[in-house]
């Protein structure tokens, strides 16, 4: 740590605070220049832009990072893929050495996360103050050593990136195969069925009745948030001393029936399935075959679920006794089998290495950052 030294954010970076132009120049029909207010609107790895504005105010440039410093998403990051209006609820941050260093300033910013949030002022939600974000203490390597350290980052961002990429598209080939397969070339004479006759639709327990008993015998709690963001500091715990049925492990499905519906292969470490979750399984029809048709009625279950909300909408069973399928002889269902296993199969496994990278990437980021492992220059 000989050669690092004591500094703070704005010797680095340059920072933009985001300025919302006049809601009078804002629109949603592409006239203008794009917008960004928040997070709300960030993809997987660039911003989707909703709104435009006649009236440039902030702006952040390509390559830029973004940072959310108000709300209840304080602290959310994202890259700018070209430039943008930023409003209030943004920051931009550049390297003052260029975007060959930006991974090294994004991991500085994540480090420091925690202070960051601590400090923020705001009764109901956190605000960061350009203040605070320029007077940032930090702990400065040599540009080379800078450098380095970035290239790690973006290496490991641009792996998780790609295994991300091909799920996408490798869900997209098994979505339209399926549309093909049993929409537009289905054959009329085929079985039918109604969902909850081809899958078992077991819903969760009641979490808070089963508090762990010790610090070993537990689990995190899956509830619709972290089915969404995945385990968190945040989550609740349960013992595991429960049937094994309740227990959830990566691969599994999983259906949101309340709420924010969503079907999803859950992806992470195993957990407590929670009330407002179906765990899906079938002892009679491959993995890909209900969860391809669970997500085939997922827009009607959401239609019928916003029809039925008061203060939470939901779908009943019912609605999963409504919900038909066609179900070809068993032969076809073997024949496609050999195609859409391997697809599901991959997905599965890009998602373990994706997780796995990110806990290695959260592992290594406070030692590079704190100087305690060193990268070669």
């Amino acid at each position: 740590m000989t050669e690092w030294k004591e500094g703070i954010l704005s010797e680095i970076s340059d920072i933009t605070m985001g300025q919302s132009p006049k809601g009078e120049s804002c629109n949603n029909i592409g006239n203008g220049e794009p917008l960004l207010n928040g997070p709300t609107e960030f993809g997987l790895k660039y911003p989707d832009p909703v709104q435009f504005t006649t009236e440039p105010t902030k702006n952040c440039k390509e390559g830029d990072i973004l940072f959310c410093v108000r709300g209840s998403t304080t602290g959310r990051m994202n890259w700018a893929n070209k430039e943008y209006v930023i409003g209030r609820g943004l920051a931009a941050f550049r390297h003052k050495k260029g975007l060959g260093y930006q991974y090294f300033l994004k991991g500085l910013i994540d480090y420091k996360l925690d202070f960051l949030l601590a400090s923020a002022t705001g009764s109901t939600f956190p605000n960061v103050s350009r203040e605070l974000l320029e007077n940032m203490e930090i702990h400065l390597p040599p540009l080379p050593e800078q450098r380095a350290i970035a290239g790690v980052l973006s290496s490991l961002d641009d792996k998780i990136d790609l295994l991300h990429r091909q799920n996408k598209t490798l869900e997209a080939m098994a979505e339209a195969l399926f549309r093909q397969w049993f929409v537009e070339e289905a054959d009329a004479g085929w079985e039918r069925r109604p969902l909850s006759g081809i899958a078992t639709f077991l819903n969760g327990l009641a979490c808070q009745k089963f508090p762990p008993e010790n610090k070993i015998e537990k689990l995190p709690v899956l509830k619709i948030r972290e089915l969404s963001g995945g385990i968190s500091g945040d989550s609740d715990w349960a013992t595991s001393k429960i049937e094994n049925q309740y227990i959830v492990h990566s691969g599994d499905v999983i259906f949101s029936w309340s709420a924010s519906l969503i079907v999803k292969m859950w992806d992470g470490v195993p957990c407590i399935l929670n009330q407002h979750l179906f765990k899906v399984t079938s002892n009679e029809y491959p993995k890909w075959f209900y969860f391809n048709w669970c997500r085939f009625h997922l827009a009607e279950f959401i239609s019928i679920s916003s029809s039925h909300a008061t203060t939470m909408g939901h779908i009943k069973r019912g609605d999963l006794d409504n919900a038909m399928v066609v179900i070809p002889p068993l032969v076809q269902i073997e024949q496609m089998n050999l195609v859409m296993e391997p697809l599901l199969n991959h997905n599965i496994s890009n998602s373990a290495q994706i997780k796995s990278l990110e806990a290695l990437r959260d592992t290594l980021l406070p030692k590079l950052m704190s100087g305690e492992v060193r990268v070669a220059i």
